[in-house]
């Protein structure tokens, strides 16, 4: 039985999924999507001052090893010959900064992670140089000046790390987010490693025009940005390199899409006006908007959705931001220790099956959208000596919810036809009760794919697509149909309004906290 199953899988793609707690690599059959085997190794994060989040390139690195070897391993185990992976495609943290020594292949500091906030300095001392009837940085690059970005990181690293301003010096340095730091190194890194960034993640970076698809001098210069640093931008899919090492030696990366550009293409939203909401660390509601930039009145992004293909065109996506979401599950298991696994959390949940009037505002990195508020900071409130780890975990969970009502609220302003029901997909969509919540909440239904790891199958999706791999079809008629899990609001709409109107109302409490330069800044 096994060599006959053997004989019919065809083309197989694998997905790097190189996310901010964990990487994962993913084997997929390339004619029906179907999931064939994965692996995973959590990540470890760094929080070496109050407000700082880093992470090691080099464990970031050896987990993707370690990932593809195990699930060659699980393929052997299923008889699956590992020959017929045809491509591999990168799908990553978006914004997280990694500068690196091209001649050593070392990295020169620390990855500083997309959360992280210790740019805040330097960012309102940049804010303070844009004209005020001129934001050329929002109109070329779609987004607020903000410590998310990758400019103010690298800006930062460049003012403050010796090692990194001597190997710009000597013409020793390479820039990169995530994406461009795995494929030069999975390419051969010192030994001819291609240095290159995909048009998603460039656009997350601050120094990427939008409109022309290049690197902008002007930018470059505003933020002081060396451009001979700065990797290659090439198109979503398109052949790249080739593994150099390990159990997949020869294979191209043919794909590379940030993180949320992934999950839209995987979620299969290729038609102007469909969105996904994608629930992992932070929460990350995206809509197509075609081929046209759409600049948002409400506190969204405008950001590259994909380009697939060097010739395709490109699209273009408005994108509503939450800074944390899953994060909330990591912080009540890691620094509060009410539950020892993130599963917990929904039993605990499901005890009181109310928050019983506690909010919980997670603004652990400020608030991003629609507010993009640097200096709110954490609350939970409503507390009485009834509340108990139950309902605090039943209010964080709130908490994710009512962060997408925002954001999809501003996104229905913003487009002006408001959403039918919502896509979601991410490792949060397999908790009930939050999906349950956030359709309460939202009061529209929420439709969840059944297999959720939409971000990896779109990397797969655009690494089999490429030109010279093809072997995924991109076409309308042969894309798979999705089974799908559909969850009805339950609540009425006047509860509803209720719990959000007051959760606004905490949201308004969680400003205005920490001023940069006091003590604690310190």
């Amino acid at each position: 039985m096994a060599a006959a199953k053997k004989a019919v899988l065809g083309p197989l793609v694998g997905a790097v999924d190189q996310g901010t707690s964990s990487t994962r690599f993913l084997v997929f059959n390339s004619k029906t999507a179907e999931l064939l085997s994965h692996h995973q190794v959590e990540i470890k994060q760094e929080f070496p001052r109050e407000g700082w989040v880093e992470q090691d390139p080099k464990e970031i690195l050896q987990s993707v090893y370690e990932c593809i070897e195990k699930t060659c391993e699980k393929l052997g185990q299923l008889n699956i010959d590992i020959s017929n992976i045809k491509a591999i495609g990168v799908s990553n943290q978006r914004e997280t900064t990694v500068v690196w020594d091209k001649l050593t292949g070392e990295p020169l500091y620390n990855a500083v992670v997309w959360l992280d906030l210790r740019t805040q300095s330097t960012v309102e001392n940049l804010y303070k140089r844009i004209p005020g009837n001129n934001n050329f940085v929002k109109s070329k690059t779609g987004l607020p000046l903000s410590t998310y970005f990758s400019a103010v990181k690298l800006r930062w690293l460049l003012d403050n790390v010796r090692k990194v301003q001597k190997a710009v010096e000597e013409n020793r340095a390479l820039f990169g987010t995530i994406d461009s730091w795995l494929i030069w190194s999975l390419t051969g890194g010192v030994n001819g490693g291609v240095h290159c960034t995909d048009v998603t993640n460039a656009s997350r970076t601050m120094l990427f025009n939008i409109h022309s698809l290049e690197w902008d001098k002007e930018l470059c210069d505003f933020f002081g940005i060396p451009m001979e640093i700065l990797p290659n931008v090439r198109s979503s899919s398109e052949i790249y390199g080739l593994m150099k090492a390990g159990a997949l030696e020869g294979v191209p990366i043919s794909g590379c899409l940030g993180d949320q550009s992934a999950a839209l293409v995987g979620q299969m939203c290729f038609q102007d006006g469909q969105a996904k909401n994608t629930y992992g660390t932070g929460c990350f509601l995206l809509c197509n908007t075609g081929h046209k930039c759409v600049f948002s009145e409400h506190g969204l992004l405008t950001t590259v959705a994909y380009k697939l293909g060097r010739d395709k065109p490109v699209y273009y996506a408005l994108e509503g931001s939450v800074a944390i979401a899953g994060a909330v599950i990591r912080w009540l298991r890691d620094n509060l220790g009410i539950i020892k696994s993130s599963e917990e959390i929904e039993k605990l949940a499901k005890e009181v099956g109310t928050s019983y009037g506690c909010y919980f505002v997670p603004a652990f990195s400020g608030l991003y959208a629609p507010y993009w508020e640097p200096s709110a900071r954490g609350i939970i409130c409503g507390l009485t000596q009834f509340t108990n780890k139950c309902h605090i975990a039943f209010a964080a969970l709130e908490a994710v919810c009512f962060q997408t009502r925002e954001i999809l609220d501003a996104m229905n302003r913003d487009c002006g036809i408001p959403l039918s029901h919502l896509q979601v997909d991410g490792g949060m969509t397999s908790n009930k009760i939050l999906m349950q919540l956030q359709a309460d909440i939202l009061y529209i239904p929420v439709v969840k794919p059944s297999m959720p790891e939409t971000t990896a199958l779109g990397a797969a999706m655009a690494a089999g697509a490429a030109e010279g791999v093809g072997v995924w079809s991109l076409e309308p008629e042969d894309l798979s149909a999705v089974t799908m899990e559909r969850f009805e609001p339950q609540i009425n709409a006047e509860e509803s309004e209720i719990r959000y109107s007051t959760w606004k109302k905490a949201v308004m409490k969680s400003m205005g906290w920490f001023i940069p330069g006091t003590s604690i800044d310190n």
